[in-house]
């Protein structure tokens, strides 16, 4: 069994920018993400939580992708026109997997 170096990226976003990222996310060839809601945290506004609100708007998405290295560059430029403007954290890190064909 061979592992592969790869990159897991996770973008915070608000839940209404969702599909403005994964458009931007497929645009730049991205062909594998997942999605997971954020329940609450904390950041410079103080804590928050999602429990309590009456829609979407208020809630958080995590937004997390696994590539091959040499495709980071083309994802974060994708990202960024989104997140720049938007309350977001993009967060990279360096990760191993394997059947690395399927990324």
């Amino acid at each position: 069994m061979e592992m592969k170096d790869a990159k897991r990226v996770e973008i915070i976003i608000e839940a209404p920018m969702e599909n403005r990222l994964t458009d931007a996310l497929d645009e730049a060839g991205v062909t594998g993400y997942t999605i997971l809601p954020v329940m609450g945290g904390s950041g410079r506004s103080g804590r928050w939580s999602r429990e309590g609100q009456v829609s979407r708007a208020g809630g958080m998405v995590s937004i997390i992708c696994i590539i091959r290295p040499e495709r980071l560059d083309e994802l974060l430029e994708a990202a960024f026109e989104v997140v720049e403007r938007h309350i977001g954290v993009v967060t990279v890190s360096d990760c191993s997997v394997l059947r690395a064909e399927r990324f």
